[in-house]
């Protein structure tokens, strides 16, 4: 019985450890700041998502989505996502997308969403993004999809490109055939045919999120499983990026000189805002 027990034990300790060490990986192994007592949005068991559209930051998870009209300051729960587990998000003509397992989910206020069905039924999606009119969707059944009516309806970009997506889709707003897409199975991924042939672009292995800063695309920011990265010179060259321990997605603002940070703190989100590029960071919640 004894050697049972200590089995048990031995197991759950090696158990872990293992976890404190890809929890570190991905956050690049900064400690977070001491906590400024604010509990942050809830979003259930996983932090899928950290991004800024028509000027609002969403964050979302497996079981909840909220928004900050500033900054981070004070955010809003939004009901209308509740297990919808938001991951990929963009603004189209006008209206507010966001991708989860159950499907999509369309606002027109930024604030109230239902999901959408019939022909603009895209089932599950893991990545999504969109620049003007033009939508694409990351689903792991049907590929890469894409959308030239803000996403109601959609053509079959690619069969098998899009499977592995996660995140946010960044779709160049003067170009919306560039893209650049942050791919679970290696790092982030380029194309500039809108998405029917793509490219490896580096960053770190297992991506989960991307994003550029609006002001200068060359710059990019990138976490995945092996860590986060920067780049000044659109990919070609990659340096470690320092982010809160634990830190799963990232984003800029839309003038981009704040960098967003996210993490998983139990049932919430832990952001953070930079505005040095990563050097130090402040807690927003």
């Amino acid at each position: 019985m004894r050697a049972r027990i200590w089995i048990t034990v031995v197991a759950v300790v090696i158990g872990a450890v293992i976890a404190g060490g890809w929890i570190a990986a991905i956050g690049g192994g900064v400690p977070r700041e001491q906590s400024t007592g604010t509990v942050g949005p809830y979003v259930g068991g996983d932090l899928h998502v950290l991004t800024v559209l028509q000027d609002r930051l969403y964050v979302g998870g497996h079981d909840g989505g909220a928004v900050s009209a500033d900054g981070g300051a004070t955010w809003t729960q939004l009901p209308s996502l509740d297990g919808a587990d938001p991951m990929g998000a963009a603004a189209a003509g006008g209206e507010t997308l966001i991708g989860g397992h159950p499907g999509l989910y369309r606002s027109s206020d930024g604030n109230t969403f239902s999901r959408v069905t019939g022909q603009g039924d895209l089932g599950d999606v893991h990545a999504l993004g969109g620049a003007g009119d033009t939508v694409y969707a990351g689903t792991p059944e049907r590929g890469l999809l894409a959308s030239g009516d803000g996403g109601t309806t959609w053509t079959t970009r690619n069969a098998q490109a899009g499977r592995t997506f996660m995140g946010i889709i960044l779709v160049d707003p003067h170009d919306p055939r560039r893209l650049i897409a942050p791919d679970m199975s290696t790092g982030l991924v380029t194309s500039a045919d809108g998405g029917i042939t793509w490219t490896a672009l580096g960053g770190p292995s297992g991506a989960m999120s991307a994003a550029w800063d609006p002001t200068d695309s060359r710059t990019l920011v990138a976490v995945g499983m092996a860590g986060s990265a920067m780049s000044g010179d659109g990919g070609q060259t990659w340096t470690i990026l320092a982010v809160p321990e634990g830190t799963s997605a990232a984003t800029f603002s839309s003038d981009g000189k704040t960098l967003y940070a996210a993490a998983l703190s139990g049932s919430n989100a832990a952001v953070y805002a930079s505005t040095d590029r990563g050097r130090a960071w402040k807690p927003l919640t």
